[in-house]
């Protein structure tokens, strides 16, 4: 049986954080009405002069630098000339043979992805077809001029899943150092898949395909599955493969051709005339190093060794700058990382996604919940509590401490008072008693309900389960 072997590079475009466009002054604001953060230079009328962005230079940079390439100290826009609508220009200010940075790689799962080039160009703007009737386009040159990093990896990931992960990786890479929010709903996270397959005995690559139109990591997975099937297939069947660009349709889960594949002659590569070649000194790349921070894979790595945590709660909790940030204030205010770590999995972060809010914009502070998780390790207040309060004070920013003295929740330990709650729920139960000497357990568990009803919930539920069951024995032993 013929082994095959997958072969996929990508090329990730990256909107990046700047407020002004790339060689303009119109803001980068999103949402804007169509049209309206434009001028002459970003809609290519005749005798306006580009000026390059240096903020978005320096994110450029700081990606470089955090994918281990090397920095061309000297660089040149060229202009990469086609035809299409939302490109007014007729050409894309762009770079090809002395892009900002080359040779660099990404560790994912223990293996280095290669990173072939990192280069800054436009955005092209963004037709707007009528849905429903289908009787008129329009173009928003709003988005046309915005900064653009495009990163292309070498050919060498080897599944579709492997490309899904080294995307989220990268999201998670660039998001942390402040070069763009990733937002793909947004288009701040655009990719293209180039993917062949070749016998595993074959030297020689076999005919690539481009896949476009992919919306989220989920989709370029699925989209790179459907075509390494496809191929194969051709493969096997003896049928010649075309050197093409294809659409991902979302809703038929396939690939439809789009057209054939250009090749880099055919964009007339030549530089930029109204743009001269830069250089970067070694100054500004000390201090872009110097700006920018400790990097995901390193702090996750650190989070486990200097907190003691698991290889999963290091990677949840690394998984976002402000979620990493939170983590480590938390701690700052009570020193208990794994419990710290526990409530913010478990009930922060679920939290957030159901209310659909950031972990740096919500109204609990880190030392708010310091304050919880510390009262419930004390016994302050039970953890059944904990979590209400947290809720209340998630929606109201008031401080915990208060809300527990205001609505007295302080926890109640002390045995007799206890002991005398659960008399009461045995009479008031006599057939949960009955149901749990007969063998039947979840009587028990409905014990343990209504003790904390009837407590208000302020009972240590540990103490109480253990004075029940003694006392629940002793009724055993005197009906024995």
């Amino acid at each position: 049986m013929k082994e095959f072997q997958t072969i996929i590079g990508l090329e990730v475009h990256v909107e990046l954080l700047t407020e002004s466009k790339m060689f303009c002054w119109c803001s980068t604001r999103f949402g804007e009405p169509p049209n309206t953060q434009v001028c002459p230079i970003c809609l290519g009328l005749p005798g306006a002069l580009p000026v390059v962005n240096e903020k978005a230079i320096e994110l450029g940079l700081s990606t470089a630098l955090a994918l281990n390439c090397k920095i061309n100290k000297e660089c040149i826009f060229v202009r990469k000339s086609y035809f299409y609508p939302d490109l007014p220009k007729n050409f894309q200010i762009s770079q090809y043979v002395d892009p900002i940075a080359v040779d660099g790689h990404l560790c994912i799962n223990n293996k280095n992805i290669g990173i072939f080039r990192v280069h800054m160009e436009e955005d092209t703007g963004k037709l707007i077809h009528d849905e429903k009737t289908h009787a008129w386009s329009g173009i928003d040159f709003n988005r046309s001029g915005i900064p653009l990093m495009e990163i292309v990896t070498k050919p060498e990931i080897t599944e579709p899943s492997e490309a899904e992960q080294f995307l989220q990786e990268l999201k998670r890479l660039i998001s942390y150092i402040g070069v763009s929010d990733c937002n793909m709903e947004e288009g701040s996270l655009r990719c293209d898949a180039n993917i062949s397959v070749k016998l595993k005995s074959d030297t020689k690559l076999g005919t690539k395909v481009e896949v476009k139109n992919m919306n989220s990591f989920r989709s370029v997975r699925r989209a790179l599955a459907y075509e390494q099937k496809r191929l194969i297939s051709l493969f096997q069947n003896e049928k010649t493969i075309i050197q093409e660009t294809r659409l991902w349709n979302e809703t038929l889960q396939i690939t439809e051709s789009m057209r054939t594949k250009e090749e880099a002659h055919d964009y007339r590569y030549f530089p930029e005339p109204d743009l001269l070649p830069f250089r970067i000194e070694n100054n500004i790349i000390d201090r872009i190093k110097s700006e920018m921070g400790e990097l995901p894979q390193l702090r996750e790595k650190r989070f486990e060794q200097q907190y003691n945590l698991s290889k999963y709660d290091s990677a949840i909790l690394s998984s976002e700058k402000s979620i990493a940030d939170y983590f480590e204030q938390a701690i700052f205010y009570y020193p208990k990382p794994k419990q710290i770590a526990n409530w913010i999995q478990t009930e922060l972060l679920g939290l957030l996604k159901e209310t659909k809010k950031r972990i740096d914009t919500c109204d609990i502070t880190p030392e708010a919940l310091a304050k919880i998780v510390k009262m419930v390790d004390n016994n302050t207040i039970n953890a059944m509590t904990g979590k209400q309060i947290l809720r209340e004070v998630f929606v109201s920013g008031i401080d915990p401490e208060a809300v527990v003295k205001e609505k007295n929740l302080i926890q109640i330990s002390d045995n007799e008072q206890i002991g005398t709650i659960i008399d009461e729920i045995l009479k008031d139960n006599p057939q949960a008693v009955s149901d749990y000497k007969s063998g039947k357990q979840q009587a028990l568990g409905f014990l343990v309900g209504r003790i904390m009803k009837q407590s208000g919930g302020k009972v240590n539920p540990s103490i109480a389960k253990q004075i029940l069951q003694d006392k629940l024995d002793k009724i055993d032993n005197k009906n024995g």
